[in-house]
Formats: structure tokens, C-alpha cells, sequence
């Protein structure tokens, strides 16, 4: 039987730890594994080998996503015979399930399949969605008869029922492929690794320049087929794209690094809040010198994570980890916590005052599938006598605008930043998410200006849609410095047993700021008049668009003033005082008895000695 680590001679422990330490090496350091289940090798497996296949699953799901969102509004109009507002409203409140029920893929993720087999899931579930939004565009039966005249037949509650039934399977196959796909391409990158550190944070960006490169793929390219050869063509398109990309990720299993299931961080937290709960009405206190409960392994007790530091921040919680009876089973997790339990609780704590505070920024987001387009919808289009640009492909300025940006920022921006900063990024994440919030403030100013110009215009719709190019420029250049910010931010202070459930809450935000959206339109159309007399009308000519635009302006400034201070507090989980992972182990014994209290310091710290 191995002896207890304390057990050696100190010279003895700290010689052999020197030479593990110092022997090279080829097997990664974030226990990742391949897919025989063994310690992935870097030679063989993970950094760019790897995440090319991931990249293009993730173009090929946006492609079909963004097909579908740009294009729903004017659907359920034209094709469903819903009001201009109403539609704009359901489009954004699906869009806001989607990114919603993240965090139930992200549960599954974590709890039980594992990211990748969650992604292969999902995507199957998205797919048969597809379908479905296929038989709906194909079959007449499964929509209302064209109007005549201004008569136009409201769709029947099948009708209705069958389209949102489409939808919703979509929006629960991007909930469970959306906040895995980020962090299993960040797994191919050893943390541990010097080398593959700077990859990662590079992944990051390609990864993003993919989400824009499929974006631009179904606002133009898969909107213009629709416009010309019909629905049904217009939604095969993307279903074939999944269905290859799908495959296309399944070709890479051999050279992918897995991160196992580590169970439900859910489960895990609420753990945390009873015990800290439980021992503080038992009057158990917190001082100097208490000693809080670690295991004796060399690994944490949540399969799969590294033991994390003790910091003193959200000491309240620390009492779940607090040993009320030597003599009470240890392996009772609703009675008493493990030091990194509780920390893996306080590092998704100290993000959320972070992700509260970006939520705004995804409110001005929803504009660009709803009254962005239908600005654009009734504007000069006309690029020749021949060609005309359709008005669901418009947002391609600002994917395009992505696209450019990314590479620039990537290989000119960085480098000059890091000799001026010394950060290995240039500016650290939560500076970058700041410059977006600060950019999206004068791209809704760029909104509200232009439309007051358009609706004050003697002809209105003659005004070339190339006026909008401002404000769609400004949101794509907000959202590249966001959204990059935010996937490195997440994935960082995450640890290893939340980084799916971390990237699930970054997108809920999406979401949030979504159905945020429609809430705004609704108090504003019902305390201005309605459809008939309010801001937003119908008729966009006769709305007053722009004041929605200023509302969001004020609604942004704002948000940017309360990051800013969120920023100047907020303490990362590098701040960590101490450490738990290099401390001895305690010889529980064969019985699972206690030693001495002198015997057992290598498993009992001293809250003020971490």
C-alpha cells in the first residue's frame, strides 16, 4: 500500500517532486484525455490539428442559424401573417430560448455526456428542427392562404403550432451545441503548456471570425437563394450544411483532446450554500486560525479538477468547509465541503456582477434581426438596374466588418499593445469587453440619427440603405471586442468543472438581452399609443424608431458607467491567497479514523495560513 506523502522525509519529497517536475514530457497537464481514454498526447492529438474540424462545425451551425433569424421575421409576416411588431417580438424571443437553454446543454455537458457528445446530440436535435421548418416552407396545409387584397387569414393554432415546434427544437439543438463548442476548442490548448497558452487565446478569435464567416454565408448567399428559388430551398440549404458539418467533426475524434463529465456544478453549488447555511445557524464562525477540510489525494474531490487556492473572499461560504465533528463522515458533501468545492462556487460568484453588466450590449444586439432589417426593408436598395439588395442580407455589414477587424486586431493590434502593456493579449479581457460597450453607445446614437434623417426625409424610402452602413459597422466592431472578451473572460476564471456551465452563462446573456429587448418594446408601444398611435407602428414611416434608438443609447451609457466600477472591484481567481494543492496529505487510516490533530495538518488548514 503507498505511503502517505507525509510520510517521506521532507529533503526526500521536495527531490522527488523537483524531478517529476523536471522530466520531459509529451502528455498534457489539463486531464485531457483521447479518445482510448488515455492522457492525450500533444504530439498526437489537440492545438491546430484538432480545431479546424470544430471551426467549421461552428460555420456551418451559424450558417444555418442566421439564415433562419434574418429571415423569420419577414416569415412570419409574409408567410404567417403576423404584425410587423408581433413578429419582431417572437423572433427575439426565440432567440433568446436558444441562448437560454445553454445552460441546460451546458448541464448535460458537465453532468453527463461530456462536450463532445453533447455537440454530436444536439446537432442531430437542430437538424430534425430543420427539417421540419423545411415541411412547414414546402407544404401549404402548414400555412395560412396567400391575402387578397388587404384580406389576409390569420394562421390556425396547428399551423402556428407546428412552425414553433420547428423552432424550438432548433433552439434546444443551439442551447446544446453553443456553449460547448467554444470550450471544447479551448480544451485542444494544455493551459499548462507555454506554447499552446498564446493558441488559445488566438483560437478565440478564429473562432469568432468563423461565427461571422457563417453569418455572412446565410445573410447573403442563403437569403438571396431564398429570395429568388423560394422558402424551401432557402431552409434545405442550411439543413445539408449540418448534416456535413456534423460528420465533418465526427472525422476529427482522433485527434481530439476530452475533458470527462464532472457531474452537475449545480448540484455542486447548492451543496455549498446548505452546508454554509447549516453551520453558520450551528454558530460556526470563520476566524483566523480556523481550519477548513481538503481531501488527501493529489487530485480534488470533483473527478477530473485540479485542487484550487483558498481565497478569503466570500468568507460566509468558507463554513461549509468547516469540520464541525471529527468524528462525522467526511464524504457526506451536504454536510461538509471541500475547500475547492467551495472555491469552484466563489470563482462562478465573482463573474456574474461581469455578465450582468455586458447583458445591455445584447439588447442593442437584437436590433440588428429585427428593426435594423426592417429599417432596411423599406430603403433604397438598388445596387444596379438590375440587381437589388435584399434586405435580410444588409447585416453582412457588419459580419464583414468583423471579418476585417478580427485579422487586424489579431496580427497588427496585439503586438503593438503587448510591447506597450507587457500583457500577453495586449489588453487583458474585461479592457476589451469595456472598448465594445464604449463602441455600442455611438452605434445606437449612429441608429437614432439616421432614422430621424430617413423618417424627416421627403422621401423616405428612397433613402439608400448605404446610410445604415454606420450603425452596422459600429455594432460589428462592438461585438468583436465583446464577444472575444467575454469567451477569453469566461473560459479564464472558469474552472475545470465549469467552463461549459461559464460559457452557457456568458451566451444566456444573448438571450436575456433578447427577450430584455421585446419587454422594451412592448412597455414602449403600450405606454406610447400602441400599433396604431406609438413609437412603432406598422408603418415605419409613420414610427418614431429613433426614440427607441435613444432609449438604448441612455440604457448603454449607463450599463457602461456601472462595468467601469464593476471592473475597478472585481478580483480575479488569480488572486487567490495560498494554495491547498501543495500541501501535504493525511493518513485517514484503514478505519477512516481521524489522527492527531498534529498528524492531520496536511489535510486541515488554517484559514489565515492559506
Amino acid at each position: 500500500m503507498q505511503q502517505p506523502l507525509e510520510k517521506f522525509p521532507q529533503e526526500l519529497q521536495h527531490q522527488t517532486t523537483m524531478q517529476e517536475e523536471s522530466m520531459p514530457t509529451s502528455l498534457v497537464g489539463n486531464g485531457c484525455v483521447d479518445i482510448r481514454g488515455r492522457t492525450a498526447d500533444k504530439r498526437t492529438t489537440g492545438g491546430w490539428k484538432a480545431a479546424p474540424f470544430i471551426i467549421v462545425n461552428e460555420v456551418a451551425e451559424r450558417l444555418a442559424f442566421f439564415a433562419i433569424a434574418v429571415n423569420m421575421v419577414a416569415y412570419l409576416v409574409f408567410e404567417m401573417h403576423q404584425s410587423l411588431p408581433n413578429a419582431a417580438a417572437h423572433v427575439t424571443d426565440w432567440i433568446g430560448a436558444a441562448y437560454v437553454l445553454t445552460l441546460f446543454g451546458a448541464f448535460c455537458a458537465d453532468a453527463y455526456l461530456g462536450r463532445f457528445r453533447t455537440i454530436i446530440v444536439f446537432s442531430c436535435i437542430y437538424t430534425v428542427g430543420m427539417v421540419l421548418l423545411i415541411l412547414s416552407a414546402s407544404i401549404d396545409s402548414l400555412r395560412p392562404p396567400k391575402c387578397i387584397v388587404r384580406l389576409c387569414p390569420q394562421a390556425t393554432d396547428g399551423q402556428t403550432g407546428f412552425l414553433y415546434g420547428a423552432l424550438a427544437l432548433i433552439a434546444l439543438g443551439t442551447g446544446g451545441i453553443k456553449p460547448c463548442v467554444s470550450s471544447f476548442g479551448a480544451d485542444q490548448f494544455d493551459e499548462a503548456d507555454v506554447e499552446e497558452v498564446p493558441k488559445k487565446y488566438a483560437f478565440f478569435n478564429w473562432f469568432f471570425f468563423a461565427i461571422n464567416m457563417g453569418a455572412i454565408l446565410g445573410i447573403t448567399v442563403l437569403v438571396y437563394i431564398r429570395e429568388n428559388k423560394g422558402w424551401a430551398l432557402g431552409f434545405g440549404l442550411p439543413t445539408g450544411a449540418m448534416v456535413i458539418s456534423t460528420i465533418i467533426l465526427a472525422a476529427g475524434i482522433p485527434f481530439y483532446r476530452f475533458q470527462r463529465p464532472m457531474g452537475s456544478p449545480f448540484t455542486r453549488f447548492v451543496q455549498v450554500m446548505v452546508a454554509s447555511v447549516r453551520n453558520h445557524f450551528n454558530g460556526v464562525q470563520v476566524p483566523h486560525q480556523t481550519e477548513l477540510y481538503e481531501v488527501n489525494t493529489k487530485e480534488s474531490d470533483i473527478k477530473g479538477s485540479q485542487k484550487l487556492f483558498h481565497t478569503l473572499q466570500y468568507s460566509f461560504l468558507d463554513k461549509a468547509a468547516v469540520v464541525t465533528d471529527s468524528e462525522a463522515d467526511t464524504g457526506n458533501r451536504w454536510r461538509l465541503c471541500t475547500v475547492t468545492q467551495v472555491e469552484e462556487f466563489k470563482s462562478f460568484i465573482r463573474i456574474l456582477p461581469v455578465w450582468a453588466s455586458t447583458i445591455a450590449l445584447s439588447i442593442s444586439f437584437a436590433q440588428l434581426s429585427t428593426f435594423f432589417i426592417s429599417q432596411a426593408n423599406i430603403m433604397d436598395r438598388k445596387l444596379s438596374s438590375d440587381f437589388k439588395i435584399p434586405a435580410a442580407s444588409v447585416p453582412v455589414f457588419s459580419a464583414l466588418n468583423a471579418l476585417i477587424l478580427v485579422p487586424i486586431y489579431e496580427k497588427v493590434m496585439v503586438p503593438i499593445l503587448r510591447k506597450r502593456t507587457g500583457h500577453t493579449r495586449g489588453i487583458t479581457s474585461l479592457q476589451r469587453i469595456g472598448v465594445g460597450l464604449f463602441i455600442s453607445i455611438f452605434a445606437l446614437i449612429a441608429a437614432a440619427l439616421v432614422e430621424k434623417k430617413r423618417r424627416d426625409s421627403p422621401n423616405p424610402s428612397g433613402m439608400s440603405v448605404f446610410w445604415l452602413f454606420p450603425q452596422f459597422v459600429l455594432i460589428g466592431s462592438a461585438e468583436v471586442f465583446t464577444y472575444v472578451g467575454q469567451l477569453e473572460f469566461f473560459y479564464d476564471e472558469a474552472t475545470d468543472g465549469t467552463r461549459s456551465i461559464s460559457g452557457a452563462v456568458f451566451l444566456s446573456e444573448i438571450g436575456i438581452g433578447s427577450w430584455l429587448s421585446t419587454a422594451i418594446v412592448k412597455i414602449i408601444e403600450s405606454a406610447t399609443g400602441g400599433e396604431d398611435k406609438g413609437w412603432l407602428r406598422n408603418n415605419l414611416n409613420k414610427s418614431r424608431l429613433d426614440y427607441l434608438y435613444w432609449v438604448l443609447t441612455v440604457i448603454n451609457a449607463v450599463n457602461f458607467v456601472v462595468y467601469l466600477w464593476i471592473t475597478v472591484v472585481y478580483k480575479s481567481r488569480g488572486g487567490a491567497v495560498g494554495t491547498v494543492r501543495d500541501e501535504g496529505v493525511v493518513d485517514m487510516g484503514d478505519d477512516g479514523a481521524f489522527m492527531e490533530k498534529e498528524e492531520r495538518r496536511g489535510e486541515f488548514r488554517g484559514a489565515g495560513d492559506l
